[in-house]
């Protein structure tokens, strides 16, 4: 499966309008009544048969989706282990993870090294990170405490990566190798769920050591939407996709941590809109009880944008409630203040043009404003 294109996009690219697409605007920051910068970006929605319900920018370009791919990945360790009583949904939500580093983490992290009969020694992911959470990290100063492999965003990944190298039998040691057998069958889940093969796709590093895939924007989408829907796939992926799915929307503290976008909006949605961040300004949404999936990168690699552009696509696609809108306005229309703490300005969204059309450089700002009509618009399901 691919999206419609004139061209290949596993093809290098070989113009500046390529490398550099002219995405549209999604986010404004303001500063006093006035746009003080913007934030260009690439957004998608799919269903699980590849229908299109919005496509913003270039979605063919091949990115780079980070953590954001987890859930996906995360399917490898939940076939190999479908009956296992040792994966609880709690270790399931930490597998899919970019933890903020928060002791309850950290610790449930190490009981489940434990009970592998391993160590935070075993967890290749690296011993320079600090907790991702600022105030996490400042706490974990207090205390005295240095930070370790443990404390690292994707340690809880990196653990269901040795439960899953003992799962097949294979050596635990170089579990992040692109040959090893655990990063093998990560690879040909994603391949699977994208419709993509992963050969003719750019590589890099990831900062916690594993490969990291570049995809089109679109295969990122389809692969989220057939985790949201899976009927479609064999029976033994299909009910790992549901168990993961349920996992994150029981277990949102997990996921990311308290405060944090993804933690809030599973919670304040009760399960029903699951999300995950990725480094460079990449987001996802698995949205089960409408079978889609969405992707998102913002250009210039802002998390912060990334939000609220999230926030953007929800909205068009009308799956948040008038409570869900009003308990998230600070994640999707976050106030900016002076170290003070009056406020300065706001991020902002900006609906894009539709189908690529209209003016980008005068767009429509702010569908969450107070004159913005109340009523929720139609869902994906409508029409």
């Amino acid at each position: 499966m691919s999206m419609p294109s004139s061209a290949d996009p596993t093809d290098p690219p070989s113009t500046h309008a390529e490398l550099f697409p002219d995405n549209p605007v999604l986010v404004a920051l303001t500063r006093g009544d006035a746009v003080e910068s913007f934030h260009r970006g690439a957004a998608i929605a799919l269903r699980a048969d590849g229908r299109p319900l919005l496509a913003w920018g270039d979605v063919e370009r091949p990115v780079f989706p980070r953590s954001a791919l987890k859930p996906m990945q995360a399917l490898a360790l939940l076939e190999a282990l479908p009956d296992a009583p040792d994966l609880t949904p709690e270790r399931i939500a930490l597998h899919t993870a970019s933890h903020a580093g928060w002791l309850m983490q950290v610790e449930r992290i190490r009981e489940w090294l434990e009970d592998m009969g391993l160590s935070e020694a075993n967890l290749e992911c690296g011993t320079r990170d600090w907790p991702l959470d600022p105030d996490a990290a400042r706490e974990l100063a207090r205390r005295g405490g240095r930070s370790g492999p443990v404390h690292h965003n994707c340690s809880g990944q990196h653990a269901g990566f040795l439960r899953l190298a003992q799962a097949m039998g294979a050596p635990t040691a170089g579990y992040i190798g692109a040959e090893h057998p655990v990063q093998r069958a990560v690879t040909a889940v994603l391949g699977d769920l994208t419709d993509v093969d992963m050969a003719t796709m750019p590589h890099g590093l990831e900062g916690c050591g594993i490969p990291s895939p570049a995809l089109p924007l679109w295969a990122v989408a389809l692969g989220m939407a057939r985790l949201a829907d899976p009927s479609g796939l064999a029976p033994s992926r299909a009910a790992a996709a549901r168990r993961l799915c349920a996992a994150m929307a029981a277990h949102p503290d997990m996921v990311a941590g308290p405060g944090r976008c993804e933690t809030r909006l599973i919670r304040t949605t009760t399960g029903r809109v699951l999300a995950k961040v990725g480094a460079e300004g990449n987001m996802v949404a698995i949205i089960p009880g409408h079978g889609v999936g969405v992707a998102l990168k913002m250009d210039d690699g802002a998390t912060r944008a990334a939000e609220v552009a999230l926030g953007l696509v929800l909205e068009a696609l009308g799956v948040l409630s008038a409570d869900d809108r009003a308990a998230l306005a600070g994640v999707f229309q976050p106030v900016e203040r002076n170290a003070a703490g009056v406020e300065t300005g706001h991020a902002l969204a900006v609906t894009a043009p539709e189908d690529g059309d209209g003016d980008a450089d005068d767009p429509e700002v702010d569908p969450w404003d107070e004159d913005w009509d109340d009523e929720d618009p139609k869902g994906p399901d409508a029409g």
